[in-house]
């Protein structure tokens, strides 16, 4: 075999790998107690750390959480926030999956929220945002390029985009540490709830004041099987060239 077949055959190797992974990496709520040794917990962060980074700042830290009696500190805060969302946004199956999928996955997201204390680790990503620095030179050309409907847009919108700024330079390595979780045997599921108490989740680790957290992805070796994610079809969300 020449060169050029040897590396054609790594790469479709390497593809077939990658798609297997992604595809069968479902949210896996059930873990089982044993701890994830650190090193391998160090893998994780190293592929979330090789996610992109916006202007490459790279003004992100992550929390590593694995003391039994820090987990079960953060364990009624886990419940609270999982009540709270049962209670609404998740009472009702959403549109397309069937009831008995639902209760499933209720089922499994209760049994996660009864046992958190066992989990063994917690990987909470956050975020720093930088201040901006722009000089009078450069609102000038910015208010040129964007035009006045344009500016006041941005003014309008501020807040949300800075959020989805911060967020565009978070999840890709959420994404990441996910994926790597997956090829390690690794069960994890990424989270928000947190947020709705989120100051006292800061307080509890210590979290500075002025870092955002964006996630707590609870990880661990699995209990059950890993298998095929259910998605919607390729074709039903395609939109080619426009809406």
């Amino acid at each position: 075999m020449n060169t050029e077949s040897t590396q054609a055959a790594e790469v479709s190797a390497d593809a077939r790998a990658l798609f297997s992974t992604m595809s069968t990496m479902r949210a896996m709520r059930r873990l089982r107690p044993e701890p994830v040794p650190d090193e391998t917990l160090e893998q994780l962060i190293q592929a979330a750390v090789w996610g992109p980074s916006g202007g490459n700042m790279q003004c992100y830290e992550y929390v590593v959480v694995t003391d039994r009696e820090v987990m079960a500190r953060l364990a009624p805060l886990w419940k609270r926030c999982v009540d709270a969302y049962l209670a609404t946004t998740g009472k009702y199956a959403p549109k397309g999956m069937d009831d008995a999928a639902y209760g499933r996955m209720v089922a499994a997201i209760e049994y996660q929220r009864d046992h958190f204390a066992d989990t063994p680790a917690l990987v909470v990503p956050c975020y720093r945002f930088p201040e901006p620095r722009i000089e009078e030179e450069g609102l000038v050309a910015y208010a040129q390029a964007l035009g006045p409907a344009g500016v006041e847009h941005m003014t309008n919108t501020q807040t949300r985009f800075q959020t989805l700024a911060e967020g565009s330079c978070v999840y890709p390595g959420v994404q990441n540490l996910l994926l790597a979780a997956r090829a390690l045997g690794l069960a994890a599921n990424v989270t928000i709830w947190h947020l709705m108490l989120e100051q006292e989740w800061k307080e509890a680790l210590g979290i500075p004041e002025d870092m955002q957290t964006f996630a707590a992805v609870p990880i661990g070796w699995p209990k059950g099987n890993f298998g095929p994610v259910r998605r919607r079809p390729v074709a039903d969300v395609i939109h080619r060239d426009r809406w």
